[in-house]
Formats: structure tokens, sequence, C-alpha cells
């Protein structure tokens, strides 16, 4: 399958997997997730992958119709500033292409963060590593497994 969906059944994650078409066409993929698997965008996060300062690279967590505020995920993850990590660097460090980003299985472990909203969902989805593959699971399962902390990083 995917790096992503080979770590979730590894660990034995309480996790499901979904499919569905995707369309090359759709203006936000995670949004297109969300009304393609027929759940509210508040369950539905997207990964973000920025870069601090010093050039470090760093993931955030949030909901589909959420806009990252930069300030708020700097001071999060103890960084001056950051902003949205280059394609390329994306691609070559998470193994995954955009639209596809999944938090689980990326080549290298970044440190993460994803919004506090989720420890209120009984599960979120998140990619599974490809357009087109959600995986649902817990957040709190999700934020263990990624050493991940919660926190306000949206606007």
């Amino acid at each position: 399958m995917t790096p992503a969906i080979d770590l979730a059944k590894k660990l034995k994650l309480d996790y499901r997997v979904y499919e569905y078409e995707h369309n090359p066409n759709a203006e936000s993929y995670g949004l297109e997730a969300a009304e393609k698997l027929g759940v509210c965008c508040e369950q539905v996060f997207k990964t973000l992958v920025v870069s601090s300062d010093t050039d470090s690279l760093a993931v955030a967590i949030l909901p589909v119709n959420a806009m990252l505020n930069f300030k708020k995920v700097a001071k999060a993850l103890g960084f001056k500033k950051v902003k949205m990590a280059d394609a390329k660097v994306v691609e070559r460090s998470t193994g995954y292409v955009l639209g596809g980003v999944s938090p689980l299985g990326q080549k290298k472990r970044l440190p993460t963060v994803i919004h506090q909203s989720a420890e209120k969902l009984p599960s979120i989805y998140v990619s599974g590593g490809k357009r087109g593959l959600e995986i649902e699971l817990p957040a709190q399962q999700l934020a263990s497994t990624l050493s991940a902390m919660f926190a306000d990083v949206i606007d």
C-alpha cells in the first residue's frame, strides 16, 4: 500500500482506510476528501510541512477548512519564524507528493504539532500517503505515534 498504511498496520493502530476517486482539478485536496467521504471538514486534517528560519522542517496537522497561523505554529514548535517549505523539499523529506503527504510513514520523523480541535473528536482523517486515500484514526494515537503535541495553530 503506502508507508503510512504499512506503519499503521505494523503498530496495530485503530485505523480504517478510505479510498475515493481523486479529481485532479479539485481546488483543495482536503475539502475534496471531506466531500467525497461525506464527513465534516472539521474532522478531516491536512498535513503541512513548514520550514523554520534555521531551515529546520516541521509538520503542522490542521483541519482542511482552516488556515495555518505561522506565528502560532512557530511558537508551538519553538522557532522564531516559519514559512511553508518548498514543494521539492517536502517531497524529498517526506517521500510523499503534495496533496498526498501523510503524517505517518514519512522518510524522516519531523517535529509535529496537531491542532487542538483534534483532541475533542473521536477520530480524525489524515492522508493515507497518496491523493484519494485517507486514514481515520484516534487523534491521541496519531499524536503518540508521532510524539506530537496539540496546540492552537490556526487563524
